[in-house]
């Protein structure tokens, strides 16, 4: 086949079509019915604060893919890189999700008295460590930074995929260069509100606890969650039909060396914060992970040791070689394990602060997680609708398509 025969049947199955009015209509539907059987479950079954809890994981777990992707859309426009352009667009749609965010942390407001102590005036009365820190949790500048939060993601994600959008029809050059201009200072200001973010947001759920090595935790969840959920899009797009000629397996590979490369870094983020805990044993900070890790007392130091296999040790072993990395159906089994795994790991976080000691499986979580998964890829699948599902006039997408690892 010559170039310009490659070039036409790429260009023939970039879009999503009726795919993506099917995925828009069916997973919007099911968002919006399941999320309203999980608050009048939550109403009449007086699982208010259950609901809030599980909500909170959800809802975390679906914002930390869009802020994986938006790091990787950052990450390539920073560093100039040529062979992630045809997997980039993927990134771009799954980052502009950040609106929808956005809309769905309006529950999370409601909750704050059910999730956050430190909104208790009566507690923090009695309690001379909140009082120390009410000049920075308090519900009006919690609000105002949360309001700063979702202002920068979505500028950032919506200008990286309109300029991407427009070079799609212009061809102009420049763009890329005012990409590139970008995504240094966006860097800098992602890395600020996500760590923000996470000590909001997660970690001040126990307000008398602290880590400073807490955000970059969090940031690690976020990278491997969205790597694992690009290598699973990039392989049920091609299993539809689209993007065959463009996703080679090459791509995979590289995508298989960066979800390797921070599963590795979680794990060491992990062990850090742990050793740092457990070296000092101060009072004030060993409480929070004494009732992860402590299996006689309760049942959270199971899954802390499940975490410790599943999200660091296994996928470890699973993806050091370079043979996983070169099989489509073996990566995206790994890719769906870190999923589950990132998952698992942001429940970890969040439900000792309600069950201290039982760590089971409500009905809210399942429920939650498909009302808000369902609106979360309808809303992907709406802004994929009538657009390319790649950079169609990148000056490096030549580049990509002809990618090469060592």
């Amino acid at each position: 086949m010559s170039d310009v025969e490659a070039a036409q049947n790429i260009q023939k199955h970039i879009y999503l079509e009726r795919l993506g009015l099917d995925i828009y209509l069916w997973a919007g539907i099911a968002g919006v019915a399941v999320l309203g059987v999980s608050i009048a479950l939550s109403y009449f079954l007086g699982w208010g604060q259950r609901f809030f809890y599980s909500y909170l994981v959800n809802y975390v777990y679906f914002l930390s893919l869009s802020l994986g992707a938006l790091f990787f859309v950052s990450l390539q426009h920073l560093t100039r890189s040529g062979w992630s352009v045809t997997v980039r667009r993927i990134a771009e749609i799954f980052a502009a999700n950040s609106a929808l965010m956005a809309v769905l942390f309006i529950p999370i407001f409601i909750g704050m008295s059910s999730l956050y102590p430190w909104t208790n005036h009566e507690l923090v009365a009695h309690d001379a460590l909140l009082q120390g820190k009410q000049p920075y949790l308090n519900i009006p500048f919690f609000v105002i930074r949360c309001l700063f939060y979702f202002a920068s993601w979505i500028y950032l994600s919506q200008y990286f995929l309109n300029r991407s959008l427009e070079q799609d029809k212009t061809g102009d050059a420049n763009l890329t260069l005012r990409m590139e201009r970008l995504s240094a200072p966006g860097m800098a200001l992602f890395a600020l509100t996500i760590t923000f973010a996470a000590f909001d947001w997660l970690m001040s759920l126990d307000p008398r606890w602290f880590s400073t090595i807490y955000g970059v935790y969090f940031f690690t969840g976020c990278v491997v969650g969205f790597i694992a959920l690009l290598a699973v899009t990039a392989f049920l797009l091609q299993s539809s039909g689209r993007l065959t000629g463009a996703i080679t397996i090459e791509h995979y590979h590289d995508l298989g060396k960066l979800l390797f490369g921070f599963i590795f870094f979680w794990g060491y983020i992990a062990f850090s914060q742990y050793m740092l805990i457990w070296y000092a044993n101060l009072p004030e900070e060993t409480g929070w992970i004494f009732r992860r890790t402590d299996i006689h007392e309760g049942q959270w130091g199971w899954v802390g040791l499940i975490l410790f296999f599943g999200h660091f040790i296994i996928p470890f072993l699973g993806l050091i070689s370079r043979y996983p990395k070169r099989r489509k159906r073996l990566l995206v089994f790994w890719a769906v394990w870190a999923l589950i795994a990132h998952w698992l790991d942001l429940y970890w976080l969040v439900m000792p602060e309600y069950s201290p000691q039982l760590a089971s499986l409500h009905l809210l979580d399942i429920t939650c997680f498909i009302g808000i998964g369902g609106l979360y890829f309808a809303l992907a699948a709406r802004i994929a609708k009538g657009r390319a599902l790649l950079p169609i006039r990148d000056p490096r997408l030549e580049e990509s398509l002809n990618f090469e690892n060592a």
